[in-house]
């Protein structure tokens, strides 16, 4: 039974993670495109946005992975 009830903790950890990544990459997109329309430089602060969201989001996953193994 405890090792189920640790397994459970696990996988809901690595759901929180993936939700994590995804967030990293939406926010990133949503920033630079408000700033792209504000400033006027469409597609470029979209394209730093959405790289720098990966770059954190793959920072957070890799960050996780090191804990859990």
């Amino acid at each position: 039974m405890r090792e189920t009830l640790r397994d459970i903790g696990r996988e809901a950890g690595a759901g929180a993670e993936a939700a994590g990544f995804f967030s990293s990459i939406i926010s990133g997109f949503l920033l630079g495109f408000l700033l792209d329309r504000w400033l006027g430089t469409e597609p470029v602060l979209v394209i730093v946005g959405i790289v720098a969201g990966s770059i954190t989001g793959f920072l957070k996953m890799w960050q996780y992975a090191k804990k859990a193994g």
